[in-house]
C-alpha cells in the first residue's frame, strides 16, 4: 500500500516539515517519487520506526545520518552500526537514571503539597524540614515515612 507523507506525518505524530526535512538530510534513503511526489510504501515503516526511535531519543541528526550512510553500506558496516546503537543506548540509560534522580526530587514536592494543602498552610512543614542551604535532593522525613508505611501495613 502507498501513503502520502501527510498519512505518514499522522502516523508517526510529527508534521509533515518534520518527514521533508529527513528527507533533505538523506535520512529517507529508500522514499520512492512519482512526479516528485514522496511515496511511502508498507516497507519503509520498518526504517521510519528506527529513524523515530532514534530522533526521539535525542540522537544527533549526525549521528542519524552516519548511521543512515552506514546501513546503506550493508553487511560491511554492521559492526559500526551496532557501535552506534549501542552507544545510543547508553546515553538513553543515563537519561533514564537522571530522570530518576529528579523524580525523586518530584514526588517530594508531591508529598510536600499534599502535607501542606491537608493542613491549609506550609507552616506544618517547618518543624520537619531543615532549613539548611544545600543542593542535595529533598527527602521525605524519615519519621513520617515510616508512618506512613506502618499505616500501610495495618
Amino acid at each position: 500500500m502507498s501513503y502520502s507523507i501527510k498519512e505518514v506525518a499522522k502516523m508517526m505524530n510529527v508534521a509533515p516539515s518534520t518527514l521533508r526535512y529527513y528527507d533533505q538530510e538523506g535520512l529517507l534513503p529508500n522514499i520512492k517519487r512519482l512526479n516528485g511526489i514522496r511515496v511511502f510504501e508498507d516497507a519503509d515503516f520498518k526504517w521510519l520506526r528506527v529513524l523515530n526511535c532514534l530522533k526521539n531519543t535525542n540522537m544527533p541528526i549526525k549521528k542519524i545520518r552516519q548511521y543512515v550512510e552506514l546501513a546503506q553500506e550493508g553487511d560491511t558496516t554492521l559492526e559500526e552500526r551496532y557501535d552506534l546503537i549501542k552507544e545510543q543506548k547508553q546515553k538513553i540509560l543515563k537519561q533514564i537514571e537522571e530522570f530518576q534522580y529528579y523524580l525523586k526530587e518530584i514526588e517530594y514536592k508531591q508529598w510536600y503539597y499534599e502535607t501542606a494543602i491537608k493542613a491549609g498552610t506550609e507552616k506544618v512543614l517547618d518543624d520537619l524540614i531543615p532549613d539548611i542551604a544545600t543542593l542535595e535532593l529533598d527527602k521525605i522525613p524519615k519519621e513520617i515515612k515510616e508512618r506512613k508505611e506502618e499505616k500501610r501495613n495495618e
